[in-house]
């Protein structure tokens, strides 16, 4: 068998090697490639880049062996074809590789026995964190373990159920939006929701209501829409049925997510309606796509990298820390502005 000179010079590089490379200890390039948080970033950067530089290996067997973790965190999605989860799962998968872990990326289906079967590689030992975006209700599943495995939960959280979570306040984001609407003078404003499955859609349709309450307004039940899904064409069988009602028909709609406020957009120009002369449209969330419809959408934006990046931190403090209380956090939304609305 013929080695190259490359394959052997990555066989016998050392970590000392690496350690000589960038100008630290052997200690230092050890806590760095474990991930270890008490390393300036600057010397972390110095040390992965003389790892690359040097062609250095990790014996990931040997290290797992001795430290019994897999360096493996598992994301849980319920759904891969909603955009809003793509940068949410690129900020875990930053933070995960940044702390030397990989990360498995599982299509639960918000099913909770698929979710159930995912957990079992962590009472294994066969993955060491995981990071839940299953619905509230499916999480719940998993409550009486909270303490027992290590995960937390982003986006839907229930903060009786001991979880560390990271979210935003859906109530208020959803005040935000109709008080922004009865400020424009829309006194007709349907709600296009996602069922009541998902914990921010229940709190999203009670800042709705509370608003429409406090601007006196009396919510109209055909207004109030409740889906099984958050596709376009969803969106778009919720706008011809708002349009149906003739004198009652809403001058304004308020859709959950941007996928269905995008095929709202679609419904409304099938049956001849056009946004935002004869009805608004404001979505949730600010996928990539929606500065880029015609028209650009009005929209609450959720700072979603930022919400996979700081669940991967939870979760690697919860590793860390196993003993200490893990709080949650709430981010800040912010309402977009375009002209759908």
């Amino acid at each position: 068998m013929i080695v190259s000179e490359t394959a052997r010079a990555s066989e016998e590089v050392s970590i000392a090697d690496v350690a000589e490379r960038a100008g630290v200890s052997v200690a230092t390039v050890s806590r760095v490639l474990n991930g270890h948080t008490n390393v300036r970033q600057p010397t972390r950067e110095k040390v992965l880049a003389a790892v690359a530089e040097s062609g250095y290996r990790i014996n990931e067997l040997a290290r797992n062996l001795r430290t019994a973790e897999s360096r493996l965190l598992l994301t849980m999605v319920p759904d891969f074809g909603n955009p809003f989860y793509a940068a949410i799962v690129r900020g875990i998968d930053s933070v995960a590789r940044q702390n030397g872990y990989f990360m498995l990326l599982c299509d639960t289906g918000a099913d909770p026995l698929r979710e159930r079967s995912y957990f079992d590689l962590l009472r294994g030992r066969r993955a060491d964190g995981a990071i839940c975006l299953d619905p509230a209700a499916v999480q719940k599943a998993l409550a009486e373990e909270a303490s027992a495995l290590p995960w937390v939960a982003c986006c839907e959280f229930d903060p009786a159920a001991g979880v560390p979570f990271v979210g935003i306040d859906n109530h208020a984001a959803a005040g935000d939006v109709v008080r922004y609407l009865t400020g424009r003078g829309h006194r007709k404003i349907a709600l296009i929701n996602s069922g009541h499955g998902y914990l921010y859609g229940r709190q999203r349709l009670e800042g709705y209501r509370d608003a429409l309450r406090d601007a006196g307004i009396d919510p109209h039940p055909a207004w109030q829409i409740e889906l099984d899904s958050l596709d376009y064409a969803a969106g778009e069988d919720a706008a011809r049925q708002l349009a149906s009602l003739d004198d009652d028909r809403p001058t304004a709609v308020f859709a959950v997510s941007d996928t269905l406020a995008i095929g709202v957009i679609n419904g409304l120009r099938g049956v001849g309606l056009k946004v935002p002369d004869d009805v608004a449209v404001v979505g949730f969330d600010d996928i990539a796509v929606a500065a880029h419809i015609d028209p650009p959408l009005t929209t609450v934006a959720q700072p979603m990298q930022e919400l996979g990046e700081t669940a991967a931190h939870l979760l690697l403090r919860r590793l860390r820390e196993p003993k200490v209380h893990v709080p949650g956090v709430l981010l800040p939304h912010r309402l977009i502005l375009r002209r759908s609305a």
